[in-house]
């Protein structure tokens, strides 16, 4: 008796953990197949038009960025800034990393990007510190950048994507 339910035991659990990775699986199939929820993509826009308008108040920039979502960018990269030969610039924001966590790229990363843009477009090119001068970091936090630091801090993602309680 002991022997048949512990098999009804395994069963069950096999049957649910094989439900389960196929519902996984068909989640990450669909967010990579999909271009990001509405609610997302109008969180965005209002961050962006946030940032545009302290640009413009605390900065006196008045500006346009492009912002785009690529799921071309690697893993390890949450966003970059581009000035390209022809002085355009723009914002890349890596899809994939808005999966995991998007409030975390919304709030933390845009802010980072835009603070680069905003050093583009006063032509300040500096590679020290790889971009995250004192001056960028003052940029950042008048953009009202959650962190100014100078790369992605995962344990930030972690705490948040563990947090039971957001």
């Amino acid at each position: 008796m002991f022997f048949k339910n512990l098999q009804k035991f395994f069963f069950i659990t096999t049957i649910s953990a094989l439900a389960l990775l196929v519902y996984l699986w068909y989640q990450d199939y669909s967010f990579i197949k999909n271009p990001l929820n509405k609610n997302i993509q109008q969180q965005i826009k209002t961050k962006q038009q946030e940032l545009k308008y302290l640009a413009y108040t605390k900065l006196q920039i008045k500006r346009d960025f492009p912002l785009i979502i690529s799921d071309q960018m690697s893993a390890k990269r949450f966003g970059m800034t581009i000035y390209d030969r022809k002085g355009q610039i723009k914002i890349y924001l890596n899809k994939k990393r808005f999966q995991e966590n998007s409030q975390y790229m919304i709030t933390h990363v845009l802010p980072h990007e835009y603070a680069h843009a905003i050093m583009f477009e006063l032509k300040d090119f500096s590679k020290v510190n790889s971009g995250h001068t004192r001056r960028w970091q003052n940029i950042c936090r008048k953009l009202n950048g959650k962190k100014c630091d100078r790369f992605v801090d995962n344990e930030d993602i972690l705490i948040e994507k563990t947090n039971p309680f957001k």
